[in-house]
């Protein structure tokens, strides 16, 4: 058989052995047989690269390292679900689709186990994948589409015809045992574990290098379509459609008539959860059949046929070992439980949040006690409290300290706090909190610079202060010498760093770590003083002017720009290049005197864009609403916001009719135009 011939024939062989795995679970060869099939194509791949396809099974160990995710907006918002905690919000839930269905006496429903992963956006045109893109923030995501070829479940062909474009979405999980090897792995080479699945998840889809993204072993279900034509007439058949055409989809759906047998899936998937191979953190119930979904339709707040079931937080007991003090970035003291590691929700926990001293003494949870830990929101470890019955011995309770551990300085409390500070603004905890907070995505968003590395800069003298990140480039060649450091790396993180030189003007304010500044605060500050220099000059009667700015944040602003350290760190960044892109004037004074609030998924703008069109006619956004607010405009989705912007009679508007609104034609940048 001549070469091509035999890849194709290999191709074709691996695909159907892909299949049988990961969407059948029913493999017909051991892994030994399968990796002997796919070395004799490397093989002939490589000898020669002609026979290298796109869809060939080779390209799912990835391809060399990119510079950057280039962003995908959305032709379909992927929305977020209304969730359920209680059996009482399920009953709301049934009496509200039944009603808004002509008073039926039941319904059926598809209920689907809520992976805990990160949700996936696969456009196939023709039949082929095209693009990969994460969620984003529902409108706007990053296009993946060389680390998603390295993921279980998905196929590079469909089995069976997908013509035209099609979108299927599903989850990116990461099975308990491989996370728990991966961490084995990162401990044995002394690097910091994963906090759980969904992180290691998450963050193997955002590897630059896909190489390293394959070796999370990642998996994919697959749970709907997005935009394009239907595959069927309901979820369940739309899923049964998928796995024909090579998708995984997990076993454990099904559809359930009525409100009883929607609670009886629900008891026995919470019975088995911590069974299965990988982690979930709830039920999704949807209306089943298409037409009654379409029937019910959507409210402002989302979809009225379906909603989320959360699992109460999984508690556990284990041994509290140690209390020790933890520096916050703003000098923040508070209580950290050291525990016996123990397993809680599929997370292995050694630490767990204590809150305050206060909460502690209120709590009399004490070193040695067996306590009740949970994870909050089924995210944030924290101990719940004592077992008192199991107390051994009389420790001491933990006394609230006076000194700050890590610095030695004096700690001090304001009279309308319960957390004491460090007031040492050099202390090395608070240092490398702040570079920490200053290179997250809503911050610089300096990609590569995490957790590990900064604490080995800081190690190793090359990291001061957060302008220290904008020195690295003099010392690459030190870099480079480091040891899991390869020349690749450094260049991309530099081109990061270089990158992140012209961030938007509020990523950066936010990312100076201003107590009390959010990232939506920060917004609102630059919406209405514009330019760095005006920031850096304004004073307290400036901040206070400032809609939703109240007394405390305007004298932490006050007090901060006055303060000389931080107006030589601002002059040494802005010298070292740093220019963050200021907010342009209005070029129309349309909606002078008027403020917007944007609430839920807007589908045709994205959040960040509405605000923008909104200050440059002249208005102003806002992230909380109040009598002064002129407008609030609604999406699928929204929340208290809009119940508080009814409650005060504030009128709301559809993104179609804010749209109406705007002085000029909206085509939207899908469409070919340009928002102004």
């Amino acid at each position: 058989m001549d070469p091509a011939s035999r890849a194709a024939e290999l191709r074709a062989d691996l695909e159907r052995h892909n299949y049988l795995y990961y969407v059948l679970d029913s493999p017909e060869i051991d892994d030994s047989a399968y990796d002997r099939l796919f070395q004799q194509l490397v093989a002939l791949e490589t000898a020669d690269p002609s026979l290298r396809t796109t869809d060939s099974p080779t390209q799912r160990v990835g391809a060399p390292p990119v510079s950057r995710f280039p962003s995908h907006r959305h032709r379909m918002p992927m929305l977020s679900l209304d969730n359920a905690f209680d059996e009482e919000a399920l009953r709301a839930f049934d009496e509200r689709v039944r009603r808004g269905l002509g008073g039926v006496d039941q319904v059926d429903y598809f209920l689907e186990l809520k992976f805990d992963g990160a949700s996936l956006s696969l456009t196939y045109i023709d039949d082929v994948l095209s693009m990969a893109a994460t969620r984003g923030d529902g409108a706007t995501g990053e296009q993946v589409t060389p680390n998603a070829r390295t993921v279980g479940g998905i196929p590079f062909r469909t089995q069976t015809a997908m013509l035209g474009e099609a979108e299927v979405r599903g989850e990116v999980v990461m099975f308990k045992a491989v996370f728990e090897e991966l961490n084995r792995d990162r401990l044995a080479r002394g690097e910091q574990v994963f906090a759980n699945p969904r992180n290691a998840a998450a963050g193997g889809l955002r590897q630059l290098d896909s190489r390293l993204t394959a070796k999370r072993r990642l998996r994919f279900f697959a749970y709907g379509l997005g935009a394009g034509p239907p595959l069927a007439s309901s979820q369940s058949e739309t899923l049964a459609r998928l796995r024909k055409m090579g998708f995984a989809v997990h076993e454990g759906a099904r559809v359930v008539r009525g409100l009883s047998e929607m609670l009886e899936f629900i008891s026995d998937t919470q019975a088995i959860r911590t069974a299965l191979p990988f982690q979930i953190d709830g039920v999704v119930i949807k209306v089943n059949d298409f037409d009654l979904q379409d029937a019910l339709g959507f409210t402002a707040r989302g979809p009225r046929w379906a909603i989320s079931y959360k699992f109460p937080a999984e508690q556990v007991f284990t041994r509290l070992n140690r209390i020790f003090a933890q520096v916050g970035r703003t000098g923040a003291i508070t209580p950290v439980a050291e525990l016996e590691p123990v397993q809680v929700g599929g997370v292995m926990v050694t630490r767990a949040t204590l809150h305050n001293y206060e909460d502690l003494a209120r709590k009399d949870v004490r070193e040695g006690d067996t306590v009740i830990v949970q994870r909050a929101g089924d995210v944030i470890p924290e101990v719940v409290g004592p077992v008192l019955d199991k107390r051994i011995g009389d420790h001491p309770a933990p006394s609230e300290p006076t000194i700050c551990p890590e610095c030695r300085s004096e700690l001090t409390r304001r009279a309308s706090e319960v957390v004491p500070r460090c007031p040492n603004k050099a202390c090395p905890a608070q240092v490398a909190a702040k570079i920490r907070h200053f290179v997250t995505r809503k911050a610089m968003d300096i990609e590569g610079l995490g957790e590990k590395l900064i604490d080995r800069f800081l190690e190793t003298g090359l990291f001061a202060d957060v302008a220290s990140i904008y020195r690295l480039r003099e010392h690459r060649d030190v870099l480079i010498k480091m040891e899991r450091l390869g020349e690749q790396s450094v260049d991309n993180l530099l081109d990061g760093i270089e990158e992140s030189k012209n961030r938007a003007l509020p990523h950066f304010l936010f990312g100076l770590g201003i107590r009390g500044v959010g990232d939506k605060g920060a917004q609102e500050i630059v919406q209405e003083l514009r330019t760095l220099e005006a920031i850096r000059a304004a004073d307290y009667a400036t901040f206070i002017a400032i809609p939703n700015v109240g007394p405390a944040t305007a004298s932490e602003l006050q007090e901060w720009f006055e303060e000389p350290d931080n107006q030589r760190l601002l002059d040494e960044m802005l010298k070292l290049g740093v220019a963050p892109t200021e907010a342009e004037g209005p070029v129309s004074d349309q909606f002078s005197g008027q403020t917007f609030v944007f609430t839920g998924k807007l589908e045709k703008l994205a959040r960040e864009d509405a605000e923008e069109i909104v200050a440059k006619l002249g208005g102003k956004s806002s992230g909380s609403v109040s009598k002064l607010t002129s407008f609030v405009v609604a999406g699928p989705g929204a929340g208290s916001k809009l119940t508080k912007a009814e409650s005060l009679g504030v009128p709301v508007l559809t993104e179609d009719e804010f749209l109406t609104k705007l002085p000029f034609p909206f085509q939207g940048k899908g469409a070919g135009g340009e928002s102004p």
